[in-house]
């Protein structure tokens, strides 16, 4: 379970920012996951409420937002989302697909 990983490197910048701007408790957290990184939300949401115990986010609500996939297509120039992951343009349906989104992770923001 990767999500484990992710959320120990999460936690880490949560609390260093956290410190950083002298906050004692959080209660919210959003972070952006970009459908390429294949990180299951549940298991993210769990990992974070072990890692949070104990810690200034001990109780704090994790809300994951899914970032879809998006390409530039390079022939004919249009934007549009991936799916079933066949990385073809919707328009044209050409192959030299651009990614625009789709690989974030990060925190987007926390509340206090």
């Amino acid at each position: 379970m990767h999500e484990a990983s992710i959320v120990s490197g999460l936690m880490q910048i949560l609390l260093d920012q956290a410190a950083k701007h002298g906050v004692e408790h959080v209660s919210r957290v959003t972070v952006k996951v970009g459908k390429l990184r294949s990180v299951e939300p549940r298991a993210l949401i769990g990992c974070f409420e072990m890692f949070a115990e104990g810690t200034i986010a001990d109780g704090a609500q994790l809300i994951v937002e899914s970032v879809p996939i998006r390409g530039h297509c390079v022939d004919c120039g249009a934007e549009s989302e991936i799916t079933g992951f066949v990385f073809r343009c919707a328009r044209c349906q050409g192959r030299k697909i651009t990614l625009i989104s789709g690989e974030e992770l990060y925190i987007d923001s926390f509340e206090t």
